[in-house]
């Protein structure tokens, strides 16, 4: 029986402390594992293949598979034509012979799997229903590596980047704690938050002291950098990555078309569009309540309703980090 050491990279300062602990601490049979769901920004890949050739462990890369969800989904939509598919009764919307049509157009494999997950789904997650992260990232690292070590009758510390400042429910973890314990072979699964008390400032300085440089997003106004853009990302960062990399805009205003054609609202925004004035799903023009419109009103000063010249004109060469990173 071994006990391996396994820690999420993501390319991200938190998760880049903690595989320098791991690192430190001399640990055996570490393992580092990026969940990759094809919404990162070219130079995170970049940064983490720097990444690999620094830290001693071996990376695993892997990827959620939507094929077999979409194939379903597919079916779903053939019964709903077929007029077989029985559908709660007090349902708000409901799939139609001609939304079903619609949402087979675009229920196919793209190769990227935060956008077949939204496909299946008929929708962008949210801050409210997050599925990205179980789905995207959870799930694909428990069923291609943990599981399998588990079943095999090894050991697991699972070592988590996640700080207790970063919100309520983060605090409210523990540094380590038991999982679960596979019935048959009797292996343990453990998580453990070496930097659960750490600060941002902290972070940074283990990467300093081993002389690793930040993920390049973060002195580009990125308060995190896994996708790009994140649900949770804020008025500046859109605003940045609209400035910085507009082709990112460009690619996420195309994901609001396809998915709102597999949606039986028949519309989807990658953010909620009920922030931007929207009541209901057919209220929602796109160039107002999408991405396209996130993007303006990231443009505005405080209250939305203003543009900032100041904000809007600021030079995209210049360096911009909310840790401090430039100076």
């Amino acid at each position: 029986m071994i006990e391996y050491n396994i820690t999420s990279l993501s390319a991200g300062k938190d998760s880049l402390a903690a595989a320098l602990l791991m690192k430190e601490r001399e640990v055996e049979n570490g393992i580092l594992a990026f969940a990759d769901t094809g919404n990162e920004h070219e130079l995170t890949y970049e940064y983490l293949d720097y990444l690999e050739s620094v830290l001693p462990f071996p990376l695993r890369r892997v990827r959620a598979d939507f094929t077999a969800a979409i194939a379903a989904r597919r079916q779903m939509m053939l019964s709903v034509i077929a007029g077989t598919h029985k559908e709660r009764t007090n349902a708000k919307y409901h799939w139609t012979p001609e939304t079903a049509e619609r949402a087979l157009s675009v229920l196919h494999p793209t190769g990227i799997p935060f956008l077949d997950m939204c496909l299946v789904h008929g929708r962008f997650p949210s801050t409210k229903v997050k599925f990205c992260t179980i789905e995207l990232k959870i799930q694909p690292m428990e069923q291609q590596i943990q599981n399998p070590l588990l079943t095999e009758g090894h050991d697991i510390m699972s070592w988590q980047g996640v700080r207790a400042d970063e919100s309520p429910d983060r605090a409210s973890l523990v540094e380590l704690e038991w999982k679960l314990t596979n019935r048959a072979s009797g292996a343990e699964l453990w998580h453990y938050r070496p930097i659960h008390k750490w600060t941002a400032e902290q972070v940074f300085e283990i990467a300093r002291r081993h002389g690793i440089k930040p993920n390049p997003l973060y002195l580009m106004g990125m308060s995190r950098v896994g996708c790009m853009p994140c649900i949770n990302a804020g008025k500046n960062e859109i605003l940045e990555i609209s400035r910085r990399f507009p082709q990112v805009i460009d690619q996420k205003e195309a994901w609001e078309a396809n998915v709102s054609m597999s949606s039986k609202t028949r519309a989807a925004t990658f953010f909620p569009a009920r922030d931007l004035g929207a009541r209901n799903a057919a209220a929602i023009d796109p160039s107002k309540h999408g991405i396209r419109g996130r993007v303006e009103w990231s443009k505005t000063s405080r209250g939305g309703t203003q543009y900032d010249m100041l904000r809007s004109d600021s030079p995209t060469e210049l360096c911009s980090s909310i840790y401090g990173l430039c100076e």
